[in-house]
């Protein structure tokens, strides 16, 4: 059984930073690609960052390029965000996602991801 469990959440001012971490258990041998998305009260799931699992390359939506770092440890079955100069738009619950079968392409779309985490709450005080 495979389960994601995020932390690292909570508040923090504009500018400021915070690191997510998503510890995943079971079959972690079969991921292909991990991401975060969040999701925005009111707002649609939107894609943040993604990572391949073996060769761990990463990629980013614009909105965070240059601010947010995706990055994998696959020995400890961890994923990370790395958070900085963060800003009132950034607020929202993080999940962390994998894909457990392979695709061609880098995936940023939630029906690519088979496996979700509960989330965690990021709230950047204006």
């Amino acid at each position: 059984q495979v389960q994601l469990v995020e932390s690292g959440g909570g508040l923090v001012q504009p500018r400021g930073s915070l690191r997510l971490s998503c510890v995943a258990s079971g079959r972690t041998a079969s991921y292909s690609w991990m991401g975060w998305f969040r999701q925005a009260p009111g707002k649609e799931r939107e894609f943040v960052a993604g990572i391949n699992w073996s060769y761990g390359t990463p990629y980013y939506v614009d909105s965070v390029e240059g601010r947010f770092t995706i990055s994998s440890d696959s020995a400890k079955n961890i994923l990370y965000l790395q958070m900085d100069s963060l800003n009132s738009e950034d607020t929202a619950v993080y999940h962390c996602a994998a894909r457990a079968s392979p695709f061609p392409i880098k995936p940023s779309t939630s029906n690519l991801f088979n496996y979700w985490g509960q989330g965690t709450q990021v709230t950047v005080i204006k």
